[in-house]
């Protein structure tokens, strides 16, 4: 029986770690990769023995160009077909765009953009070959809010990767291939804190805050139903609903509820 390999960026910590479980838990094979060695060391061991599957763990940093070459090159000298790839690695710069030195947004467009282009194309050819394939893209709720006064090139990015997921659907569905673009809003993990905006993520209402395994849960289930776009939980998609509907110029009237900081002006 061959083997279900899925690929999960960004695997050590957060949606990304949450969805590595859920996968593992219905039988998928895992290459996981992030940037800590002793993080993931731990996390493919644990997956490993509670699972009783096949995992196996790359090193890299995206933010280096060279890497997703080096992890497609790493699955093929392995064996490991790539059914399922999940591109989850992320963060936020804290700064306001006028702060933020011109290396630390490339580095963030490396990874939240240029490096999901990469790994999607280089694995995409094995898909086409096989006629199957699935692709998740974590994007976000900011993929479809007005322009943020914090976080200039957040959004933006994500509008785009919403956008390559469809283009990728248009493209390659006649091949047996899928791509879910996953956009959940204020999630429950570590991400805030790592990218220095935890004070943001303090300020935001209960009930806007949702854990990380419930927005994994969604995120695996849709993505192997072959959905285009999946809007985790109800309060978020009630959200998406209303900012797809009501003009921008309305949106400050209840963001500094609601988003606190992202549309005054700095």
């Amino acid at each position: 029986m061959i083997k279900k390999y899925a690929l999960v960026t960004g695997a050590s910590s957060g949606i990304g770690l949450e969805i590595s479980k859920i996968l593992a838990s219905i039988g998928f094979s895992l290459v996981l990769v992030a940037r800590r060695e002793d993080k993931l060391k731990e996390v493919t061991k644990t997956l490993i023995n509670k699972y009783d599957i096949t995992a196996d763990y790359c090193v890299g940093d995206l933010e280096n160009p060279n890497i997703p070459q080096i992890i497609y090159d790493f699955c093929h000298k392995k064996g490991y077909f790539i059914r399922l790839l999940v591109n989850n690695a992320g963060y936020a710069l804290p700064d306001t765009f006028h702060k933020t030195s011109m290396e630390a947004e490339e580095k963030f467009l490396r990874v939240l953009g240029v490096s999901v282009i990469a790994l999607t194309k280089l694995f995409l050819i094995d898909m086409i070959k096989a006629k199957q394939g699935k692709i998740m893209m974590i994007s976000s709720v900011a993929a479809f809010a007005p322009p943020s006064s914090i976080q200039t090139l957040y959004g933006p990015i994500k509008t785009f990767i919403n956008r390559f997921s469809e283009g990728l659907n248009l493209s390659y569905n006649s091949f047996g291939i899928t791509s879910t673009a996953v956009c959940p809003g204020y999630t429950v993990t570590n991400f805030h804190t790592a990218s220095g905006v935890q004070q943001e993520m303090d300020s935001v209402p209960s009930f806007m805050k949702k854990p990380a395994n419930r927005i994994a849960k969604e995120a695996v289930d849709d993505t192997l139903k072959g959905k285009r776009i999946c809007v985790p939980t109800k309060t978020y998609k009630v959200i998406v609903f209303l900012l797809k509907l009501l003009p921008h110029s309305l949106f400050p009237l209840f963001s500094k509820r609601l988003a606190p900081g992202r549309y005054e002006n700095n």
